[in-house]
């Protein structure tokens, strides 16, 4: 039977059609046509005019872990300035492993840190192109494994650890919590939440092609991106839909129904399923990539997050029941 799936155009929300219809009208150079110094402002400048507020806080606290390549700036976010021992929620930043940032992300963080009422450390990995692949995987994985000791610097006590990150950051979720598997941390991952991820180099994807222009994430910036991160292919840390994830922890994905990357999301979930893992899927309908740090521009959005977090609550609590 002939698909004619694309012959009806997508339910696209209302919030997120105005907000694209201002997105696609802002003249002058997109941020792949630009300095790559240039393109960071530019993100920069975005979380300003679409993001919501930080908001209050307890605690938003600067750290610095060492690295393979010298220290990696971290932050902390808490809505206790005091806290007994638990679980730390570890964040990877998405924006292709090239343009994102502490500072683009801190509304989110803030905000999941009051939602899920446990710490967030955000990490301000090694960009590419100046710091290509597999520079930010190994950051990554360096960081989580300085926070599972519970070092002093964070004034917590770690009992475990639940990567996530959006997009690049939820390959760097995924494969972060592959090399935990495989060779343990101090404390355990207790679960993993990477949202909307690269998950392999395939572009050969249904969203891929529906979704390549007009939805934000464009095939022009995807290609920007995958030039200057230079993943080699065949490598876990690029193409972790490709292999195994048997002894994985408990999984909540979220994927958006306007994504490129929407099909390989889904298809990792489906790699989980047939691996045996535990996993629970949500989907933003009518909702684009990128769109957790877009909470002005599209008020619809705090509703996903906080769905994402409920979800995420009743994972962990799944997880405390059976240890």
């Amino acid at each position: 039977m002939e698909n004619t799936m694309t012959d009806t155009p997508p339910y696209v929300r209302p919030d997120v059609a105005l907000f694209l219809q201002f997105l696609n009208a802002v003249p002058g150079p997109k941020f792949w046509q630009v300095p790559v110094d240039d393109a960071r402002a530019m993100t920069a400048a975005m979380r300003d005019v679409a993001d919501a507020p930080v908001g209050e806080l307890a605690v938003i606290r600067d750290l610095s872990i060492p690295g393979p390549a010298g220290a990696i700036p971290a932050r902390l976010y808490d809505s206790r300035e005091q806290r007994e021992a638990g679980p730390v929620m570890v964040f990877y930043h998405g924006g292709g492993f090239v343009i994102g940032s502490l500072y683009t992300y801190e509304p989110y963080c803030a905000e999941v840190a009051r939602l899920l009422d446990l710490p967030v450390i955000s990490i301000d990995y090694r960009l590419s192109p100046e710091h290509p692949f597999p520079a930010p995987a190994e950051d990554c994985e360096a960081a989580t494994r300085w926070i599972a000791t519970s070092p002093a610097e964070l004034g917590r006590q770690v009992t475990g650890l639940i990567p996530s990150g959006d997009s690049a950051g939820g390959n760097l979720a995924i494969v972060t919590t592959m090399a935990l598997r495989d060779r343990p941390a101090a404390v355990p991952v207790l679960a993993q939440h990477p949202i909307y991820p690269v998950v392999t180099l395939d572009a050969d994807w249904p969203s891929m092609r529906e979704f390549a222009n007009g939805y934000l994430l464009t095939e022009e910036a995807m290609a920007y991106f995958g030039e200057g991160h230079a993943a080699t292919p065949g490598d876990y840390r690029s193409e972790p839909l490709n292999f195994s994830q048997q002894g994985m922890p408990p999984s909540l994905v979220t994927t958006a129904s306007l994504d490129p990357l929407r099909d390989q999301g889904i298809a990792y979930v489906e790699k989980l399923k047939q691996d045996g893992v535990r996993v629970e899927h949500r989907s933003a309908e009518g909702n684009i990539h990128g769109h957790i740090n877009i909470r002005q521009a599209i008020p619809s959005v705090q509703s996903d997050i906080e769905g994402n977090i409920a979800a995420l609550k009743d994972l962990l609590a799944e997880v405390a029941a059976t240890a």
